[in-house]
């Protein structure tokens, strides 16, 4: 996996995938411990120092990419509903995109968490905000140490 080997440590993708503490079933984090919690939310369980990681992985053979340029991209409000649903206060909310044939993308959130001196699309959700959209190695080769710190780090 890229993110193992990009900060030699051990991500897992989570079996089964789904986030079993998002949304409706939020109410099981009352009964979980922190490591149980972060373990089952996102598509990726980080190392345990990454308390504030939050990771969905999207494969998809086609993406609507103009409706991005319309204003709203059905697919993507779905998929930013879905990571969303199950994060916590100050998480790094991270979307990874694979489109076959197309590439790999990154969806994050709007913050000044993110080097922004290299191309991007901002993508104005009417439910959940602003987001831009990356190329997923450029992305990692800029951004990797910012990840990082905000994933271990509570922003106050």
């Amino acid at each position: 996996m890229h993110l193992s080997s990009l900060y030699k440590n051990s991500f897992i993708r989570v079996p089964n995938s789904g986030a079993y503490v998002g949304g409706k079933n939020a109410v099981r984090k009352e009964f979980l411990h922190e490591g149980q919690i972060r373990a089952m939310k996102g598509d990726i369980i980080p190392p345990l120092d990454w308390k504030f990681f939050n990771c969905e992985c999207k494969n998809y053979g086609d993406f609507p990419f103009h409706q991005l340029v319309a204003g709203e991209c059905k697919q993507l409000e779905k998929w930013l509903s879905q990571i969303l649903d199950c994060a916590d206060a100050n998480d790094v909310n991270i979307l990874i995109v694979k489109i076959t044939r197309k590439g790999k993308y990154i969806v994050v959130e709007a913050n000044d968490r993110w080097d922004f001196n290299i191309p991007h699309f901002t993508y104005f959700s009417k439910n959940f905000g602003t987001w831009h959209l990356f190329d997923y190695d450029t992305f990692w080769q800029l951004n990797s140490e910012q990840v990082k710190h905000f994933s271990i780090n509570s922003i106050k």
